[in-house]
């Protein structure tokens, strides 16, 4: 059974009304009158539903077990910093880094970047891009039983991006020219957070590249062969979950003993 979305505060002293999205999902899935089902809020909160009525646009739920589950989440937060690309490459990367483990999508319009939304004049195509974008994040979640949703920024050029405050320590340029490999850094140092930067088609260009180290990026490279934008991102966050979750699983087993 699938989980389904509905946006909090929940109430389980009486039935909940759907929202007109969840009644048109319950009636695609076939979803009978007393059945249960799962449902999230994307900030964590989950519960089972009773489907007490379902007529037309609306219906009625009783809300069971609310309560809180984040166990699929990352004790360490990855920020997808993506250069944006072009025709629907972005959905794809949005959907699977969501599906992968990223917290945070950060699409950033770099100086190969084919699509340009940073204008003033393309304020309102970019603000739908990102509402379709958030679209994908929740049907993601609902996909993957994730019940925490990735944070999607503003698009940003990405010398802005360069600019904004990041706490983070831990920055990586994903780099086909580099001589270090992703896998040694991560190796080398404990589970934290940490920023993944990925060029658009064709990467990012040597002067973007500068800019990055001189705002304490590490160039990593994902081994010999160069791979498409829209794989990298997904295959460099496979390869810090594959790493640090043996390390912090290590070190849970440690403090058991």
């Amino acid at each position: 059974m699938p989980q389904f979305y509905l946006p909090s505060p929940w109430q389980s002293e009486k039935p909940t009304e759907l929202t007109i999205e969840l009644a048109h999902h319950l009636r695609v899935r076939r979803i009978q009158v007393g059945e249960f089902f799962p449902i999230f809020d994307g900030n964590g909160q989950t519960a089972q539903a009773e489907l007490l009525s379902l007529t037309g646009k609306t219906g009625q739920i009783q809300l069971n077990e609310i309560g809180t589950d984040i166990h699929r989440e990352s004790p360490y937060a990855i920020t997808l910093a993506q250069g944006l690309a072009g025709g629907d490459k972005m959905d794809w990367i949005v959907e699977k880094a969501v599906e992968t483990g990223a917290q945070i999508i950060a699409p950033m319009q770099c100086e190969r970047s084919v699509i340009k939304l940073t204008r003033s004049s393309d304020a309102e195509r970019a603000q739908k891009r990102l509402l379709h974008w958030k679209g994908i994040i929740q049907a993601a979640c609902e996909q993957c039983d994730r019940t925490v949703f990735t944070s999607l920024e503003p698009i940003q050029t990405f010398e802005n991006y360069l600019k904004t405050p990041n706490k983070t320590s831990l920055k990586l340029l994903l780099s086909p020219d580099a001589s270090v490999s992703l896998y040694s850094v991560l190796i080398d140092h404990p589970p934290q957070d940490v920023v993944l930067m990925i060029g658009p088609e064709g990467g990012h260009s040597p002067e973007e590249e500068a800019l990055a180290q001189a705002t304490g990026y590490q160039l990593v490279s994902l081994g010999d062969r160069v791979l498409r934008t829209e794989t990298a991102g997904i295959v460099a966050i496979t390869a810090v979950h594959s790493i640090w979750d043996a390390k912090v699983q290590n070190e849970l087993q440690k403090r058991l003993k």
